[in-house]
This record gives C-alpha cells, structure tokens and sequence, in this order.
C-alpha cells in the first residue's frame, strides 16, 4: 500500500515534521511518501491563503494519481478534498475530517484547538462541513502562528496545554483534536499533561486511509465526485485539463442520455 501525503503549504520544515507524524503511525507494510505543493503559500492562515494553495494541492494529487492508494492532505482545514476526490478514483482523506472521526468515537464532547484566533471561522466551517458541529463543544486557540507550531515547540506545547485546560474546564471538552499540521507529534505529551485523548491528526488521516484501503473502497463517482466536465482551463498545464484526467465518464454520458428531450412528433 502506498499513500501520499501532502502538505497543504510549502514550508519544508513542517513538510519534515507531517513526514515523522505519518511515518510514525503508518502499518510497517505501508509506503508512505510525504511531499508538498510546488507553489503556494508557506502557511495557511487566511481564506486567501487557503484558495492559493488549492491549485498545487491539486496538482500533487493529478501528478500521483496513478501511483498512490490513498492521498492524505495535510492541513486541518481539508482544503481542495472535495476537488482531489473529482480527479482520482482512490481514496483523499483530509487530516481535519479523519481527526473528528476519531474524537467522535473516542468522546462524547470534544473539541479543537488550534493555532490564532482570526482561523476560528475556518475551524467552525470546516467542523460544520463534516456534520459534527453538535459533537464539538470547543475551539481554543493559542496565538501561535502556523510556521512557529513548528519552531517553537516547547512554546506550543505549553500554550497547548492552557488552552486545553480551558476547553475542559470550561467547555466540558472530554478529548482534543489537534487543528493544524503542525501540532503533529505533540499528542502523547499533552495527553500526560491533561489525561484526555489528543488526536493528532497527521496521524489519524494515515491510519483511516490505511484502512479504507484495506476495506478495497474507493470514491464514488455516481454524482458529486464526477470527474470534472470536460472543458479547457485557460492558464492551466495540460495534464491538469479535464481531457488529461483519466477516468470511466459513462456516468455523465448515462446522465446526458437521460436528461434529453424526448423527440417531438413530426
């Protein structure tokens, strides 16, 4: 089984760290290659940000298509999943989603926490996407930027910690979703600190994909995740043209058929 997983900015230093995060949880038969976008921003903290790193995301997951199992992206917002999951048949598994799987089963009240307050309307967007909003009783932040999570580890670690005692004290939060790449590898220590489940989610993502995989599953493709129309995209390579994208269309043309007008009589 081979996954790939991609950092969803371009900081090779945090690419390093999601790499020790997967390597770490991956089976000891799993391949597991950690690899970022060619362009986009170094951290995601903005919308804007977010939708600049979409296009590279994409690009890695077309490029390993054909050599992959699975695709793990690796940014708690889960940005371009809905789009990777169009261009492949295998499995795409954002660290965000597969983190909340695991928390929901692991607690009846959970919460995340994150990195600085302005990403909160992302958080809560994200957390609302999956359908677990109602599970999730806390998001606390800790002032850190992204880049620093994986810098200044002691210092995220400590902030962590006081913004994980105020999700439990507070919110009644009974286990934690770590919410950014960064914060991989952080887990079992701040487990220690505050005895609840932390799920880091780097690692939660390897393992889901691992297991969907050995389920023999891969992406529907009987409506939403279609292969995307075929039309040309000014600007774009032609490997990421919907022609380029290889793939069983006889959904769209079945869908064509049926929503034709019946020939009038003459």
């Amino acid at each position: 089984m081979r996954i790939q997983v991609i950092n969803g900015n371009t900081y090779e230093p945090m690419t390093q760290g999601i790499d020790e995060s997967a390597q770490a949880a991956r089976a000891p038969q799993t391949t597991v290659i950690t690899t970022q976008p060619k362009t986009g921003p170094q951290s995601i903290e903005s919308y804007y940000d977010e939708y600049l790193a979409i296009p590279g995301i994409l690009e890695q997951v077309v490029l390993g298509k054909d050599q992959f199992d699975a695709f793990v992206i690796a940014c708690w917002g889960d940005p371009g999943v809905e789009a990777a999951r169009e261009v492949t048949t295998k499995p795409v598994i954002g660290i965000a989603e597969a983190s909340m799987y695991v928390a929901n089963m692991l607690a009846a009240r959970w919460g995340v926490v994150t990195t600085q307050h302005r990403a909160l309307d992302m958080i809560e967007k994200t957390i609302a996407k999956t359908g677990f909003a109602q599970r999730c009783v806390s998001i606390r932040t800790t002032g850190i930027p992204v880049i620093e999570t994986e810098n200044a580890r002691q210092q995220t670690l400590d902030a962590l910690e006081i913004a994980g005692r105020l999700a439990m004290e507070q919110d009644r939060a009974e286990a934690l979703c770590l919410g950014c790449a960064g914060m991989s590898r952080l887990d079992l220590e701040l487990e220690q600190r505050l005895g609840i489940p932390i799920i880091d989610a780097v690692a939660a993502a390897v393992k889901l994909a691992e297991a969907i995989v050995g389920l023999h599953k891969q992406t529907s493709k009987a409506l939403t995740y279609r292969l995307p129309e075929l039309k040309p995209i000014p600007g774009f390579p032609d490997y990421m043209q919907p022609a380029a994208l290889s793939g069983d269309r006889s959904a769209d043309q079945a869908e064509t058929t049926a929503t034709a007008p019946a020939p009038t009589a003459s």
